[in-house]
């Protein structure tokens, strides 16, 4: 190119330092997070998560003060697990009145002014750590080759016997003082299930945000080992979305919100950024996004390496999933991220 030659179109212009804020097309705030907060009904003492540094399993006791310490980042809303003192087949514990995810809502919403999500689901509750209580189900060709049906049958979550433990869960959170409720089971109906028994008991101001397109991720390893929600035998893909399917997703999300749902997920977050703007585009619903254990871990690991700095991937993570479409960020980053804004 000729050096006398001045070229009309430069878009460095706009990235000098006292000019490129002022021109950022997407912000990242403290408000847009929400942090995971694991309450655990059988420890006397916070437990660190060893495949998630920097998080611990608090008990009920310590639930107040684990939420203060989050509010005290600029983080205003926190999303609650539970680990039960029992486990059933059915997973009773879900919908106890004593149960520890309503007792720490009741202590948080009463000392804090902390905007309260609870996770409505059952793996953490059921002693086999699927999200239901258990169907048999026969294989076709168990009859039609004479085997014997024992040896072809399989468990799989009931899913219609899921909806009214579902009922009974968001129902028992809500009278504890949740400000939404979360189901993230990928029950077929969830939504509609609960939102007809919210409105029933007089909870119609309580809103649902939908784990809308979850998917059967690798990326949740540490997440189970948090809530000790993994399930005991075989997996979840028969109710969480096949990782290859994308159209599969607006399909799930319409059913959604024909059902009621006021937010909708999406988890995880980073391998799933094609499907957070698709439902951008499609929806005019709130988006959230999952940024979950298992991306967490992984930085936290290449940190630890010294192969990259973790505040700046953390940080950059966050933004595009922001950029991507998502209104909120559910993410283990968000305190950290937070005290640096």
């Amino acid at each position: 190119m000729d050096n006398d030659r001045s070229l009309t179109h430069r878009p460095r212009r706009l990235r000098q330092d006292r000019i490129r804020g002022l021109v950022s097309e997407t912000s990242l705030e403290p408000s847009d997070l929400i942090a995971p907060v694991f309450v655990d009904a059988t420890a006397d003492e916070r437990v660190p998560i060893d495949s998630m540094p920097g998080h611990e399993r608090v008990p009920v006791s310590d639930a107040v003060s684990r939420v203060e310490e989050v509010l005290e980042t600029g983080v205003e809303a926190v999303m609650l697990f539970g680990i039960p003192t029992s486990k059933d087949p059915d997973g009773t514990r879900a919908w106890a009145d004593d149960g520890v995810v309503q007792e720490a809502t009741r202590r948080i919403t009463a000392e804090t002014d902390a905007y309260v999500l609870t996770d409505a689901c059952l793996c953490e509750y059921t002693d086999h750590g699927h999200c239901g209580p258990l169907e048999e189900e026969l294989r076709g060709d168990a009859h039609s080759h004479g085997h014997d049906p024992d040896l072809d049958a399989t468990l799989t979550v009931d899913n219609d016997a899921t909806l009214e433990a579902l009922e009974k869960i968001a129902v028992s959170h809500a009278e504890a003082g949740a400000d939404m409720i979360a189901p993230s089971g990928m029950m077929d109906g969830m939504v509609g299930a609960i939102r007809g028994a919210l409105d029933r008991e007089g909870f119609e101001h309580v809103p649902i945000m939908s784990y809308a397109a979850k998917y059967e991720s690798a990326f949740y390893g540490p997440f189970r080992d948090a809530a000790d929600g993994a399930p005991a035998f075989g997996n979840r893909r028969h109710y969480q979305m096949d990782p290859a399917n994308a159209r599969e997703a607006i399909r799930e999300v319409e059913l959604d919100v024909d059902q009621g749902a006021d937010v909708l997920m999406v988890k995880p977050a980073l391998p799933y950024l094609d499907i957070v703007s698709s439902l951008r585009r499609e929806f005019d619903h709130p988006i959230a996004a999952y940024n979950v254990s298992g991306e967490y871990a992984m930085l936290h690991a290449a940190s630890e390496k010294g192969w990259l700095d973790l505040e700046a991937v953390a940080h950059e993570s966050l933004l595009s999933i922001k950029r991507a479409g998502a209104d909120l960020i559910l993410t283990y980053f968000a305190e950290r991220i937070a005290r640096k804004m």
